[in-house]
């Protein structure tokens, strides 16, 4: 018997047969590496820079002869992206939370284990994960290295405006709290990395599950807020650059992004303060487990990882990077300096500064806290920035001639 179809349906047959048969075939469909990352997190192509995603799209299809498309997302936080994977339905392949969020994510059965060698040894190349320096192995979030491989480290230090602030004045947290400088401070726009910088002001461990001490943190950040500017997060970029702000807490490889439009900015440590690692993970809903190995593997390769280590100055755990002559130079003495000091004591100092995750109760009382924080009382002289606000965007539309690299809140 012969069945007759209208060219409408005849097409949709068609296409639906093609589709399956693509799918059937491990082709097409299958051949997508869903990577999740933080926004400006990866060399991309802009500026003259690599566009990874691009080169391992080619690299792959040389190994394989067979086409591969990279599709690449971005989150704002650890827990955005927390909420996405545990939440089920996601389809990622590959993802880079941190590591306070890679505790809590192996220990729900959130992440599967990774067999670089394995992968490796089927496609032919050399596994790279021997130059992840021995520094950045068998730390607390993952010490048997099976679930994530470095990324990117860095900590937090607070840049200020030579012409605004007195050297006499620097060297600690009290910066923050100031009243000299009342109107040009900034604050963190995200709990964790605030009220981080009211523990250590205060002598407390950023881990504690002292009640009293998380009230007393809340205390002092209620105290300054009378005198800072605002709340923010990539604000900061254009307010630090302008002057428009003269002091404020932020990651170390920012400040070389913000220094090269304003020459009048320092950066300093204060004797405590956060370390965090970012790495490079498989979640448990992957449906490309192998391709996202092999992706972090090349990751790893020389170029490809100096090419990501130049475009967002986060200081890399790769031996490949720091030991290149050409990126060094790149660098310059200063960063190399800041952000890989020497006889740094780095598991020590992730181990006692480094955030951890924490129980339900110290978490639901620091976001009580937090929105308490917000509604309580006024900002100071400055304009409280929250989200998107038409005038910063404005702003950032006519003075950000440049690309902001790695412009993101890593903990909310």
């Amino acid at each position: 018997m012969k069945i007759k179809l209208g060219s409408k349906k005849l097409a949709a047959f068609v296409f639906i047969a093609v589709l399956l048969a693509l799918t059937l075939s491990g082709c097409g469909a299958d051949n997508v590496l869903y990577v999740y990352n933080w926004g400006e997190y990866i060399s991309d192509g802009s500026e003259g820079s690599l566009n990874v995603e691009k080169a391992f799209e080619e690299y792959y299809f040389e190994l394989t002869g067979e086409t591969l498309d990279v599709r690449y997302t971005t989150y704002p936080s650890n827990e955005d992206l927390y909420a996405k994977i545990s939440g089920g339905g996601s389809e990622y392949d590959v993802i880079f939370p941190s590591d306070y969020m890679i505790e809590r994510m192996i220990s729900e059965g959130l992440l599967q284990k990774i067999n670089l060698e394995a992968v490796c040894e089927k496609y032919g190349v050399e596994c790279l994960y021997s130059y992840i320096d021995d520094n950045y192995k068998g730390l607390y979030y993952d010490p048997t290295d099976e679930y994530s491989v470095p990324y990117t480290y860095g900590r937090v230090g607070i840049i200020y405006n030579k012409e605004v602030v007195d050297e006499a004045d620097i060297g600690g947290w009290d910066l923050m709290w100031n009243e000299k400088y009342a109107g040009k401070i900034l604050q963190f726009n995200n709990s964790r990395d605030a009220f981080a910088t009211a523990l250590f002001k205060l002598g407390y461990s950023v881990n504690t599950t002292n009640e009293a001490e998380w009230r007393e943190a809340h205390d002092l950040l209620l105290q300054q807020k009378s005198i800072i500017q605002g709340y923010v997060m990539d604000e900061v970029f254009n307010k630090m650059e302008s002057g428009e702000a003269a002091i404020a807490p932020y990651y170390a490889g920012d400040y070389f992004i913000m220094r090269r439009a304003n020459e009048n900015l320092g950066f300093y440590y204060p004797e405590n303060t956060n370390i965090f690692v970012d790495a490079m993970c498989i979640p448990k809903g992957s449906r490309n487990p192998e391709i996202a190995a092999l992706f972090i593997n090349f990751m790893l390769s020389e170029e490809i990882a100096i090419e990501n280590a130049k475009y967002i100055f986060y200081a890399s755990p790769n031996s490949l990077v720091y030991n290149n002559a050409e990126y060094r130079e790149f660098m310059g003495e200063e960063a190399m300096e800041v952000l890989y000091p020497e006889n740094f004591d780095f598991s020590g100092e992730l181990a006692k500064n480094g955030f951890r995750n924490l129980d339900p109760d110290t978490l639901a009382l620091i976001s009580s806290l937090w929105e308490d924080l917000k509604i309580t009382g006024g900002i100071g002289t400055g304009v409280y920035v929250v989200g998107a606000v038409v005038i910063l965007v404005i702003i950032a539309g006519i003075t950000a001639l440049t690309i902001r690299k790695k412009r993101r809140a890593r903990y909310e």
